[in-house]
């Protein structure tokens, strides 16, 4: 006669296999606003063509911005995560190099 052993499983002769299943919770990016300074030697026109080439502002998004930057000192180009705030700190920071504009963007937590 043969015997026969019975089979190892989850509830015979062996540790039990708990399966758990872990939630990750995503966070959105911080995002940072990148702002443009205004001082007395840019031209509105520079100013406007960085927010539409740079930001993609529309032709009213752009003037109005530039107004507003240039009665209140400062303003808000865009809100972006950091990397891409940081970007575009950098292609308009070059653009205002090239054009010998001393125009300033910064870019602060929002």
């Amino acid at each position: 006669m043969i015997e026969s052993k019975p089979m190892a499983g989850p509830d015979r002769d062996s540790e039990e296999a708990v399966i758990t299943k872990t939630k990750r919770k995503v966070e959105r990016p911080k995002l940072y606003k990148v702002l443009l300074h205004n001082d007395d030697y840019t031209t509105r026109e520079f100013v406007v063509w960085i927010l539409r080439l740079v930001f993609q502002r529309s032709d009213s998004e752009a003037v109005q911005i530039m107004q507003y930057v240039h009665n209140n000192g400062i303003g808000v180009a865009g809100v972006y995560p950091f990397e891409v705030a940081e970007a575009k700190i950098q292609r308009t920071t070059t653009l205002a190099e090239e054009y010998e504009f001393p125009l300033l963007t910064t870019m602060e937590e929002e």
